[in-house]
């Protein structure tokens, strides 16, 4: 059972959260457990899970916060919110916490482990060799990306990237001058695609927009309905 996968539970209602961590353990995962955010967070630090499970509505420290925190320290551990909430806006607030997943509640224990088995495969494959998750650094116009260390610099300054910026911008880079669809990144950055995650994605977009603004020569344009394309347009050198 130790090489088995490590989650971090954080749910305050005492009933749910023991009967998810009976389920989960009946399953063979090693479970951890916490009650409030801050606990949670703690734990996140000394116990290194491979997932977490975070309930939204939480005291001390409500879930979008302790996940904040979690990608500060950590931008590459999956996150599932567990919530009672069903807003769109709060779904968008979720995945743009940088969550994997967002189930709400009430859920089946079964779609739960179906929905930590199909991230975890996710993680795995992102593991293994990739042509479009290999380390490379790129050069975009005047800035420099560094993809392996999330780094995006230039004269003007560094820009530390979260997981997901980066890898978005990495296959932008594979892509530069050429269409990238929509799905093509949903699937490779997220895993899915809906509606949802693809609000996400747009949001993300905008990010790197702005951090690539200093330099007009560089672009990300939107073929409406389709994809997004990275345009760089090569300076001339004289003659």
């Amino acid at each position: 059972m130790d090489n088995m996968p490590r989650i971090l539970l954080v749910e305050d209602d005492p009933n749910l959260c023991m009967l998810l961590q009976d389920y989960l353990e009946l399953l063979h995962y090693n479970i951890v457990v916490a009650q409030d955010g801050e606990q949670g967070f703690a734990l996140f630090k000394s116990e290194l899970p491979d997932i977490c499970i975070l309930d939204v509505m939480m005291p001390k420290m409500d879930g979008f916060t302790l996940a904040g925190l979690i990608r500060k320290k950590d931008p590459f551990t999956p996150i599932i919110f567990l919530t009672a909430k069903s807003l769109k806006e709060d779904r968008l607030k979720g995945f743009q916490q940088g969550c994997d997943d967002y189930i709400t509640k009430p859920f089946s224990t079964e779609e739960l482990n179906l929905r930590i088995k199909a991230i975890l495969r996710r993680c795995a494959r992102n593991m293994m060799t990739n042509p479009e998750q290999s380390d490379e650094i790129f050069t975009i116009g005047k800035f420099v990306f560094d993809a392996p260390n999330m780094i995006l610099q230039s004269d003007v300054g560094v820009q530390t990237l979260t997981q997901k910026e980066a890898n978005l911008l990495k296959l932008l880079c594979l892509n530069k001058n050429k269409l990238l669809t929509r799905d093509h990144a949903l699937k490779t950055v997220w895993g899915d695609n809906d509606y949802f995650i693809g609000r996400s994605m747009d949001v993300f977009i905008t990010r790197l927009r702005k951090f690539l603004k200093d330099d007009t020569n560089v672009a990300i344009s939107n073929i409406h309905g389709i994809g997004f394309k990275l345009e760089v347009k090569e300076e001339k050198s004289p003659e």
